[in-house]
């Protein structure tokens, strides 16, 4: 056995002795792996938890609630608008520990009324690279975290999860919606639709892993470098800027670094971490 399948022997060991699980299902690529897994070892004692809101967009609470169905695993969507956070929509450096703070309390709440024993969430080992305040809170809360605990890392975790036939494994990552404002800078319902609308515009004109960033009203759009010489041809560009217009940005930017996870975090002092 490799080292890859060896970690995922790990996984289910680990998932077998929790017992009973509520995944954290947000349709991603590592919630999905990790949903998959749970209800192939735990089967109805794995449940998925979908938590919805402005922050969360229409095609992702719809591809979440298609795998479920598809797998029969039981789901339970609510309501989470982090929008009622207090201190959220002032999106202070520690937004994400707010958030998840809140989030998982809720989701704890949920899985105990259900006679579930864990909560667990999707994180991997490539997350502990970037500033991430919410990890905080899923330790304050004792949040399992079975990915990181077999040591999987994203590489790993989309290869599995193509042999498995999981049609996410080459699916983009995506982020909550919140994560593409610079911090400070006051987050609106309008505001996030403005980015949905903006990041569905990009997908649908063919491009694949990509963040549209918030500067007030400058939309500063991240690609994969080898996707440049695309959205610079006259019509596409044009497309944009009229499109991105219209959903209310005064100015349209292209990152000439490209996609990056966290780029919102460049700029927070390191020893933050």
């Amino acid at each position: 056995m490799d080292e890859m399948h060896q970690k995922l022997d790990c996984l289910k060991k680990y998932l077998n002795e929790l017992g009973s699980v509520a995944v954290a299902f947000s349709s991603g690529v590592d919630s999905t792996f990790l949903l998959n897994v749970a209800y192939e070892v735990l089967g109805n004692r794995a449940i998925a938890i979908t938590a919805t809101s402005a922050s969360f967009p229409k095609r992702e609470r719809d591809e979440a609630k298609n795998f479920c169905r598809s797998k029969n695993i039981r789901q339970i969507m609510f309501d989470s608008e982090e929008l009622n956070i207090k201190g959220f929509r002032n999106n202070p450096e520690n937004r994400c520990y707010l958030c998840k703070y809140a989030l998982f309390t809720k989701i704890k709440e949920i899985a105990k009324e259900n006679g579930v024993s864990y909560v667990c969430e999707g994180s991997n080992m490539d997350d502990l690279s970037d500033y991430r305040p919410g990890m905080q809170a899923i330790r304050e809360l004792d949040i399992k975290s079975p990915l990181r605990y077999a040591k999987l890392n994203k590489s790993e975790i989309r290869a599995l999860s193509k042999e498995m036939g999981l049609q996410t494994w080459n699916k983009q990552s995506f982020a909550c919606l919140a994560s593409r404002f610079v911090y400070g800078e006051p987050i609106s319902e309008e505001k996030l639709k403005m980015v949905d609308k903006a990041e569905q515009l990009l997908l649908d004109l063919g491009f694949h892993q990509l963040r549209v960033r918030v500067h007030g009203l400058i939309a500063r759009i991240e690609l994969l470098p080898n996707e440049f010489e695309k959205i610079i041809t006259p019509e596409i560009r044009e497309q944009i800027y009229t499109k991105f217009q219209k959903f209310g940005f005064s100015y349209v930017a292209l990152d000439l670094k490209g996609y990056r996870t966290g780029s919102m975090n460049e700029t927070v002092v390191k020893d933050k971490k």
